[in-house]
This record gives structure tokens, C-alpha cells and sequence, in this order.
């Protein structure tokens, strides 16, 4: 009995909190990754269907824009992972400084590039584009044009036409060489938007853990300028849960997933500095009773 009381006692130090923590997060960065094959799927899937002989490089790199967003997420996590746990303060020299800041730099214009990729999909989307004005999905059979309703594509074709859409008008969306009917138009509008939401959103997220890491790499672990950044990221995770819901109500359980993912993720970098915080701050408590005692000894 006392042995099988060791033993527990020995796999309890083992599996100490820490020690579980640090699986719960290369679990979800395992996960994060999956989920990066799954976009970068979607977004081939989309491209066979949206490209054509005319589309111009931008066209073929919005094709990829959120692929490519969550690829540059996954390093900027990486890289906030180097900074805020993997690299000692002592290691966090000049070149691994500039270094880790650079790529982090890279990650950011490629993001950037996404909020332009989805701002211009929006705005190609402002105009109507008549294709066919009455006869609907059958007026286009054998065309190089494919059909889309909420995100899935279909090639048209004499036995699906009649189930894609009845008689109207039908709409092409963008440059792309994709139609749908009014629907399906009105439904792709507010999914871009939804996009261009989100994707801000996790811009200023990220942007306020920048500013975060930043000021704590200088010994900032609080004041009202840190409070009101975890405020301003609180309300964003609402925002983006509440965006996810609605996602999911659309039948993409898959971006449900995605979102309550990312922000364990972020969750995770968040729980590296609350441990580097108390670094600090344990750091902080043995240099003042360091001092406070040579002063007694004087």
C-alpha cells in the first residue's frame, strides 16, 4: 500500500501543473497547425473553381489570402512562444531580438495583405454582375463558369442545374469565375464582411499582445495602459465567439473550431507571460530584499 502511495506521490511530481500546462499548449499548437491544412485545402478547392485563364497574380494570392493568414499566424505564435517562454531574458540578445522582431514584421504585412485581399473582395462584391437575367443556373451549362451557394461550388452541368438555382437572374461574383443567384450574392456579401471583421479584429489582438510583450520586456507587468489592452482583447474574443456562432449556424462547424482554437492558442501566450510575469516580479521581490538587507547591514 505505502508503495502504491509513492508511486502516485512520484507521477504527481511528474505531472506537475506546469508540465501540464505546456502539454495543453503544444496540444493546441498541434492542433492549430491541422487546422492550417484544412484552409490551405479550401482554398485549393475554391481556386480550382475561381481562377481562369485571365486572373492576374493578385487574383491567384487572394485565392490563397486565408491560407496564407493562418500560415503567417502560426509563426507569429511561434514566434511570440521564442520570446515569451523558449528564450531566456539572458539569451534575448541583439541579433535574436532583431531577428524574432523581423520575422514577427514579415508575418504582419502578409496579414495585412489578407485585410486588403478581403477589403477588395467586399468592394468587387458592391456591384451587381448579371450573368444570365431570367433563366437561371441551366443558361450556363458547359460554360467555364462554376456555381457557389455559402461556400461550397458545384460544376454546372444538365443534371444538377435545376437544383442549383430556380429561374432569375444569376450573378457573377467579383473576377472570379464563380456565379450564384441573388441569395447566394446577398449571403456572400455579409460572408466577406464577416471576413474583413474577423481578420481585424485578430490584427488588433495581436497587435495589443505585441504591445504587451513589449512593455513587459521591460519590466511593465501592470498599469492602466496593460489593463486597458486585456479589456480591449476581452471584447475581441466575445466579438470573434459570437462570429463563430453565426459561422456555425451557416453549417461551418469548421470555423466554430477554428476560432475557439486560436484563442487557446493565445490563451497559451497569454499564460507565458502570466509565468514570466511572476519571473519578474519573484526577480524583482529578491532584488529589494537584497538591497533592503545590505542597507541593514550597513
Amino acid at each position: 500500500m505505502l508503495h502504491a502511495v509513492n508511486a502516485l506521490a512520484n507521477i504527481g511530481q511528474r505531472w506537475d501543473l506546469h508540465r501540464i500546462q505546456q502539454l495543453v499548449k503544444w496540444t493546441v499548437y498541434l492542433l492549430v497547425f491541422v487546422n492550417f491544412c484544412f484552409y490551405l485545402y479550401d482554398d485549393v478547392t475554391r481556386a480550382s473553381h475561381a481562377l481562369h485563364d485571365e486572373s492576374t497574380i493578385m487574383d491567384m494570392l487572394g485565392s490563397f489570402a486565408t491560407s496564407s493568414a493562418v500560415l503567417a499566424w502560426l509563426l507569429l505564435l511561434a514566434m511570440f512562444e521564442l520570446e515569451t517562454y523558449a528564450i531566456e531574458d539572458a539569451e534575448w540578445n541583439g541579433w535574436v531580438a532583431r531577428l524574432v522582431h523581423g520575422l514577427r514584421l514579415a508575418c504582419f504585412l502578409v496579414i495585412a495583405h489578407t485585410v486588403f485581399a478581403f477589403a477588395e473582395w467586399c468592394w468587387d462584391l458592391r456591384v451587381d454582375q448579371v450573368v444570365e437575367p431570367s433563366r437561371g443556373a441551366c443558361a450556363l451549362i458547359d460554360s467555364d463558369l462554376s456555381w457557389t451557394y455559402n461556400l461550397e461550388y458545384w460544376d454546372i452541368t444538365a443534371d444538377n442545374c435545376e437544383e442549383l438555382s430556380a429561374s432569375g437572374p444569376v450573378y457573377r461574383l467579383g473576377k472570379d469565375a464563380v456565379v450564384t443567384d441573388a441569395k447566394g450574392l446577398r449571403l456572400e456579401r455579409q460572408l466577406a464582411l464577416a471576413d474583413v471583421g474577423e481578420i481585424v479584429a485578430w490584427l488588433i489582438i495581436i497587435l495589443a499582445m505585441e504591445v504587451m510583450v513589449r512593455l513587459q520586456g521591460k519590466g511593465v507587468t501592470d498599469g492602466p495602459l496593460m489593463r486597458r489592452l486585456k479589456i480591449v482583447k476581452y471584447v475581441l474574443y466575445g466579438f470573434l465567439s459570437c462570429l463563430a456562432l453565426w459561422w456555425n449556424s451557416l453549417g461551418h462547424t469548421l470555423y466554430l473550431w477554428d476560432t475557439f482554437l486560436w484563442i487557446a492558442g493565445f490563451a497559451a501566450i497569454e499564460m507565458n507571460l502570466s509565468e514570466w510575469r511572476d519571473e519578474i516580479l519573484e526577480e524583482r521581490s529578491q532584488t529589494q530584499q537584497q538591497e533592503s538587507a545590505a542597507a541593514e547591514s550597513t
